[in-house]
């Protein structure tokens, strides 16, 4: 269970367990003192409203195994580890800018893992300014470089191209629709699938972007069914992504129409439900039902940590596990010369993941991808698309 602060007092003081995640939606922060000796103070930064709150539990959760992994040896920079939860929605009452603005000016914090959409990192990848070392830990478009950041997520070379490759081969898809939130990550990701499909010379029939948090998709299900395509690259995000699968299962067309996204995991699934998921594919670098060394040995720790009624293992959630053990490794490997060093070590570092037990070595290597399919209400992986 997380344990929570009575207010930011309490947090700067030192009264809450290390691991626990005292403040909310933004209350608080003017309580915030700066860092107490003993602590190593992570912002960890996910949407807990709107569209991809979907994601906070698994998120949250995940984080916290990191953190415990870290604070039963010697934390990060000789220092226990301790986590502050902010909410990095767009929907958010407060501005996560506003918030992620007044820590730094605080100096409450020591670094940030983010785990949100884009158009939040951008923002902010311009407002640190490499005061603190800034994690961002999802799938994204490709191309971060701004100095301090380091992006470990899946791009849309990884995940769509051989993906798009082994589903043509299946289905010998002869139209194509998209359909995606309106912000930089989908239309990117579209922009990249595009040039696949006119290499292959497929016609793509149908594009549309949307806002966030459309309640009724059943107009634009019936639009895709209207143009006849025969796959979908579905690219909302969390709760819009569930509306749309059950307005297609409602419509019944998965049972003609191939669905493929690389943004929908366990929780979205679950929330989709069975009948809503025929004929639905994923690419991801991580899927709770992943069998390898590496998730075993995390899922024993998650489980022992959370119980067997924890929040659903997924690619995000992962994700924020990752950050926490690349921040670690990036303070410990390079301490103060941490900024002259980031970009080196975005391509090299070694630290603990579940996608596999380490990533990187002395030479950059490729993240894994896998596709996989729904069968019930689970990802059942049906290709290694990194062994080709």
């Amino acid at each position: 269970m997380l344990q929570r602060c009575s207010s930011g007092r309490d947090l700067a003081a030192g009264r809450c367990d290390p691991a626990s995640l005292p403040l909310e939606y933004g209350r608080d922060f003017d309580a915030l003192s700066p860092l107490p000796g003993s602590y190593y103070r992570i912002a960890l930064l996910v949407p807990l409203c709107g569209a991809a709150g979907i994601w906070s539990p698994s998120c949250i959760a995940s984080a916290q195994v990191a953190v415990k992994e870290l604070n039963r040896r010697d934390g990060i920079d000789g220092r226990q580890v301790q986590l502050l939860l902010v909410d990095a929605a767009e929907e958010a009452a407060v501005p996560v800018d506003s918030l992620v603005s007044d820590l730094l000016e605080a100096r409450a914090i020591d670094a940030i893992v983010g785990m949100h959409i884009s158009a939040v990192r951008q923002r902010l990848s311009k407002l640190i300014k490499q005061r603190v070392p800034f994690i961002y830990t999802p799938l994204y478009e490709g191309g971060e470089r701004t100095p301090g950041v380091i992006a470990i997520g899946e791009t849309p070379a990884l995940q769509l191209g051989p993906a798009i490759g082994h589903l043509h081969a299946t289905y010998r898809f002869r139209r194509w629709a998209m359909i995606g939130n309106d912000y930089v990550w989908p239309r990117a990701s579209h922009t990249f699938a595009k040039r696949i499909l006119r290499n292959r010379s497929t016609p793509l029939v149908y594009e549309r972007y949307l806002p966030f948090g459309v309640a009724d998709m059943r107009p634009f299900v019936d639009e895709i069914r209207r143009c006849r395509a025969d796959a979908v690259l579905v690219s909302l995000i969390g709760q819009d992504a569930v509306m749309f699968n059950r307005a297609f299962g409602e419509a019944d067309l998965h049972r003609s129409t191939v669905r493929f996204s690389c943004a929908v995991e366990e929780n979205v699934l679950l929330a989709s439900g069975p009948k809503a998921l025929n004929r639905f594919y994923a690419s991801a670098a991580y899927f709770g039902s992943l069998q390898t060394e590496a998730n075993a040995s995390f899922r024993e720790t998650y489980h022992s940590i959370h119980g067997d009624h924890a929040p659903v293992l997924n690619t995000l959630g992962q994700s924020t596990y990752e950050g926490v053990h690349c921040l670690a490794a990036l303070v410990d490997t390079h301490g103060g010369d941490w900024r002259s060093r980031a970009a080196d070590f975005a391509a090299r570092g070694h630290y603990r993941s579940a996608r596999r037990m380490a990533r990187g070595a002395t030479e950059p290597r490729p993240l894994p991808a896998y596709l996989a399919r729904v069968t019930g209400m689970e990802f059942e992986i049906v290709k290694n698309l990194t062994r080709q």
